[in-house]
């Protein structure tokens, strides 16, 4: 009798486990691990000998979602703001109102500044490093740069194949996890494109991609209705921009690691 308690607890807790974790709300594993993997294919060869020491040959693959792995640890609270950047819909970064604990923006100056910087010591340049790459994914992710008063979608329940969630974690993980490819698969069959399209790609900087993403993030909201039960339908219309954004996001981090290491 007690064999048979301790299994059904067990079941229970499995159970309970694997719905919270698949509500978790941020570009998910996979996203961030396919944008470090690709973003590793436009490396300089500095830029891979450099990195490769600071991390003692981890992947960007790997340290990508190390972000979102220490949000569990309240040392690092004082991060949690630089996962997103609120705007209104009709106002772009520099007239947006600022968060006084930090944003999406200012925590990828942060990373850049402390690994230029000559005074700082490996560990806070490794730390930094790991922090770039992930919040580089972030800035890429359409509901990272949405409205304060839903909290980037995150309040906008919606249903996903019948099944309760938020707008947020729609695009966060659940398009990419009903795809069902793993992150090399992703990443290995990106779109082919040129090199002047990566030159393209590559233009401008932080501020010009996080309003260019926030457009997307417009579009995004615009997509669903309160309630909505969204399935294949949404999956035909939007997954194309995921792999946009996922491709977009690797390119650009090489770029941002190429002038920081090269």
């Amino acid at each position: 009798m007690k064999i048979v308690k301790k299994i059904s607890f067990i079941i229970i807790v499995l159970f309970v486990t694997t719905q919270v974790s698949a509500t978790t709300p941020y570009w998910g594993k996979t996203g961030h691990r396919t944008i470090g993997k690709i973003a590793n294919q436009y490396l300089k060869n500095k830029t891979k000998h450099k990195i490769a020491e600071l991390l003692n040959g981890q992947s960007l693959a790997l340290v990508s979602t190390f972000a979102d792995d220490i949000k569990s640890d309240k040392r690092y609270n004082e991060f949690y703001s630089w996962h997103y950047v609120n705007m209104p819909f009709d106002v772009d970064y520099e007239h947006s109102e600022k968060n006084p604990k930090g944003d999406l923006i200012t925590g990828i100056a942060k990373c850049k500044a402390v690994i230029k910087d000559k005074n700082s010591t490996k560990e806070e340049k490794v730390f930094y490093l790991k922090m770039l790459v992930h919040l580089i994914g972030d800035l890429h992710q359409p509901m990272h740069t949405g409205r304060k008063e839903d909290k980037g979608g995150n309040m906008i329940q919606v249903q996903w194949f019948g099944v309760g969630t938020n707008l947020h974690a729609v695009w966060d993980t659940k398009m990419i996890n009903q795809f069902d490819m793993a992150y090399t698969e992703l990443a290995n069959n990106a779109d082919r494109i040129s090199k002047e399209q990566v030159k393209y790609l590559q233009e401008g900087g932080i501020v010009d991609w996080a309003n260019e993403t926030h457009k997307l993030g417009i579009q995004a909201y615009a997509s669903v209705k309160v309630g909505e039960n969204l399935r294949y339908g949404y999956m035909y219309n939007h997954f194309a921009l995921v792999r946009s954004q996922l491709q977009k996001g690797g390119i650009r981090l090489a770029k941002v690691l190429n002038e920081l290491f090269s």
